[in-house]
């Protein structure tokens, strides 16, 4: 029997296998930010421990941040100290931290594929849930609790129960204004948010091989969002082209014996997975939430559906409640009031720039704020570089400083009670982007669209 890419990748890094239990797993790569990482380095510190290996440790500050003024102290007492925190941590143990300032800070899911750390065959941990986005490369990687983070911090490695493995494949070409952000929410959609409870998924087929990384990034991020461990894809030439020169990649002939090891990194013909779920591309349009997880979603040219026996009434009922929404509703049309572009799911380069050929040379409406906040300082370079910035502005856009910002409400960017938000993250939970407030999670497309309108719109009925 052939292996799978999960299993090569898995089986490559179990130290020890513990009977009836879990591997003990070698860790390749730990990132680290400042908000689950403090209680781990005070265990270090209780136990008198050391970081075993610091150079396989990345720091940088992303969820506290603000993303106006950075150039100025954190207004808040708590976000300050955590990031303060972080900073002394990784200067007892030798850990490198990129912090407010440093031209390579950033979102964590964000930084590590810029910089050529995430690469094809790792296994990546983070104390992130968010940490499947790597898995685009064809690593392994998922997120870790604040006790394991202790544990990868203190030994490098981690026990886990190895997950079932899933495949989903998607055929066909994708349809006009169709994202990787809306293959994602589709698969959300049908398999509901805890439809991939217990599985590594790998994504196969030609919708997932014409992606680019940074729209394969989007699908692997989203993974979790239906219950998955997490998501990988086969690393092919894109891969190798993306990382290539990068800060951290190998070089010269350090390169050509990792592409020759790369190459191997894919399912054998003959390989067996628990699960398999395929999808035709066609069925696939521009996607929207109407309620409060990810799963409940549909095409936006569609009608708010009413509750089937599939679940529990009370909570589909409680949702559409929270949102003010009803059954049978049409989502175009809706009026919002903020649009968020940005996070690790969405606030790359390739973001931006679908963004921009939407707005450009349209107005912003008046009546939406709208936050567009790039995923690291090399996202935002790259906005003021390639022009898109002039767009922005010319639109009646203004750009933020990277960080988290709007996605979890962990800083001073939160959407007030009541008020509506499109936006481009990965979690539309009760009061996730702030106390009271209503997110209808979408692709930059849809977002772009909705700012121009000041109102849930079709992309296609823009371009």
């Amino acid at each position: 029997m052939g292996k799978t890419l999960f299993d090569k990748v898995w089986d490559s890094h179990v130290i020890n296998k513990i009977d009836n239990g879990p591997d003990v797993l070698f860790v390749d790569c730990h990132f680290i930010h400042e908000v689950t990482s403090p209680v781990a380095f005070v265990g270090l510190k209780n136990r008198n421990l050391k970081v075993l290996f610091p150079n396989k440790t990345f720091a940088t500050a992303d969820h506290n941040t603000p993303t106006i003024n950075q150039h100025l102290p954190i207004k808040d007492v708590l976000s300050a100290l955590q990031v303060k925190t972080l900073e002394k941590n990784c200067a007892k143990h030798g850990i490198d931290f990129w912090g407010l300032g440093h031209k390579m800070n950033g979102i964590v899911h964000i930084i590590g594929p810029e910089n050529g750390i995430t690469q094809p065959g790792l296994t990546i941990v983070c104390g992130d849930s968010h940490t499947s986005t790597h898995g685009a490369f064809g690593a392994i990687a998922f997120g870790i609790g604040t006790s394991e983070v202790e544990m990868v911090l203190s030994c490098q490695s981690i026990m886990q129960q190895k997950p079932k493995k899933m495949k989903i494949t998607i055929e066909g070409k994708l349809n006009s204004c169709v994202t990787p952000k809306d293959v994602a929410i589709y698969i959300i959609s049908k398999l509901s948010s805890s439809g991939a409870t217990g599985y590594f998924v790998e994504y196969s087929g030609d919708v997932f091989k014409s992606m680019t990384m940074e729209g394969r990034m989007t699908v692997c991020n989203l993974s979790i969002e239906m219950g998955a461990r997490g998501g990988m894809i086969a690393p092919d030439e894109k891969t190798f082209e993306y990382l290539k020169g990068k800060e951290f990649s190998p070089k010269d002939e350090k390169w050509d014996s990792a592409i020759k090891s790369w190459r191997n990194l894919k399912s054998d013909p003959n390989s067996v997975f628990d699960k398999e779920i395929s999808f035709n591309a066609n069925e696939i349009e521009p996607m929207i939430t109407y309620g409060t997880n990810p799963g409940m979603a549909i095409p936006i040219s569609k009608e708010i559906p009413y509750f089937n026996d599939s679940g529990s009434k009370s909570s589909f009922s409680k949702s559409l409640e929270y949102m003010n929404f009803k059954e049978g509703e049409v989502m175009l049309g809706k009026k919002i009031d903020y649009v968020f572009l940005g996070s690790c799911t969405n606030g790359r380069i390739e973001d931006f720039r679908s963004f921009a050929s939407l707005i450009k040379g349209k107005r912003k409406a008046e009546n939406i704020d709208a936050w567009l906040v790039p995923g690291s300082h090399k996202v935002l370079k790259s906005i003021k570089d390639e022009g898109i910035l002039e767009i922005l502005i010319n639109s009646g856009f203004k750009l933020r400083e990277p960080g988290c910002s709007a996605c979890l409400a962990m800083n001073d960017d939160k959407i007030p009670a009541g008020k509506y938000a499109v936006s481009t993250t990965n979690r539309n939970f009760e009061g996730r982007q702030g106390p009271g407030a209503r997110t209808i999670l979408a692709s930059p497309l849809v977002a772009a669209a909705s700012a121009i309108t000041g109102k849930i719109t079709d992309p296609r009925e823009i371009i």
